[in-house]
């Protein structure tokens, strides 16, 4: 039997969420907290379900040190207990929709036979059906709805994260060698405990009114 928290739960705790700016340093995201932070993040829907990203945790201090240079000497990406590159593939081809497919073979069981009408779609829709500037524009959305599932985890264990996209995606492919590895940075995320003394800390969010952001049509 599925359990829930109430509507009033979800939303105090994503009434508490914020980008936090300023992380304390000497707390840390639990080794079991992390555990569930990266199995829900890998839950997070995408288009195909192709997955077309890898997600990767920087935890070497000096290689931190060298991308805060690269992020605007922001003081997240050092003090957080956790930084993860969002990073989009950039070198999806025919072998990749292969590897998707032995993957699905071998969860669900399905014979491989079975699966070439949808290999077919795939590749006429990802492979053939876009350039290489659209298809790594189309994977870094993807990215965008990983991090999204991330942020809202965290936020439900009461573990403050900041996206940032304030921060040169070149020099964080040149320090990473991403793009050896067929990736590309998209968007980051820092995750873990908001320092005492942050003062965004006690604002109140500001949105508009939902009559205003809401439509029925």
């Amino acid at each position: 039997m599925n359990t829930t928290i109430t509507a009033e739960q979800l939303l105090q705790q994503l009434r508490w969420r914020y980008a936090t700016k300023q992380f304390d340093p000497t707390r840390k995201v639990s080794e079991t907290d992390w555990a569930a932070l990266e199995e829900a993040t890998l839950l997070a829907p995408s288009s195909f379900g192709l997955q077309p990203y890898q997600l990767l945790v920087v935890r070497d201090p000096a290689l931190r040190k060298r991308l805060q240079l690269a992020a605007f000497n922001q003081a997240q990406i050092v003090d957080a207990s956790h930084l993860v590159v969002f990073a989009a593939k950039s070198n999806l081809d025919e072998a990749s929709i292969d590897t998707y497919l032995q993957r699905i073979t071998q969860v669900r069981q399905v014979p491989a036979a079975k699966l070439a009408v949808f290999r077919e779609m795939l590749i006429n829709s990802v492979v053939k059906g876009m350039d290489d500037g659209a298809r790594l524009a189309w994977a870094r959305h993807q990215t965008y709805i990983a991090l999204g599932i991330l942020l809202s985890s965290a936020a439900l264990r009461a573990i403050d994260a900041c996206p940032m996209e304030g921060f040169d995606r070149g020099q964080f492919d040149e320090i990473l060698g991403l793009p050896q590895k067929g990736l590309a940075a998209t968007v980051l995320a820092t995750v873990g405990y908001r320092s005492a003394t942050d003062p965004y800390s006690l604002f109140p969010k500001v949105r508009f009114p939902k009559e205003q952001v809401w439509r029925c049509l």
